[in-house]
């Protein structure tokens, strides 16, 4: 097992993913910069990923905390539209 895939296929990207969404970050665009300087992504193109993350069940047992925050977050916004 490489240190880039970790787990069963859950790569370095998808763990940083996680990590980037359990920080608190104050101010606007404090995490828009995170995510373009830490992990070398658009804002765009790092949302889609996430969202994808949060069908994933290696990111659910990678870690449950966030991820089910996050499905919570994303149903509440589905049901204002």
């Amino acid at each position: 097992m490489d240190e880039d895939t970790g787990e069963q296929g859950f790569g370095r990207r998808e763990r940083d993913i996680l990590a980037l969404e359990r920080r608190g970050f104050s101010g606007p665009g404090a995490k828009e910069r995170a995510i373009r300087e830490e992990l070398d992504l658009a804002p765009v193109r790092y949302y889609q990923l996430l969202n994808a993350l949060l069908d994933d069940a290696r990111a659910l047992a990678h870690d449950p905390v966030t991820v089910n925050r996050l499905r919570r977050v994303r149903e509440t916004r589905r049901l204002e539209r």
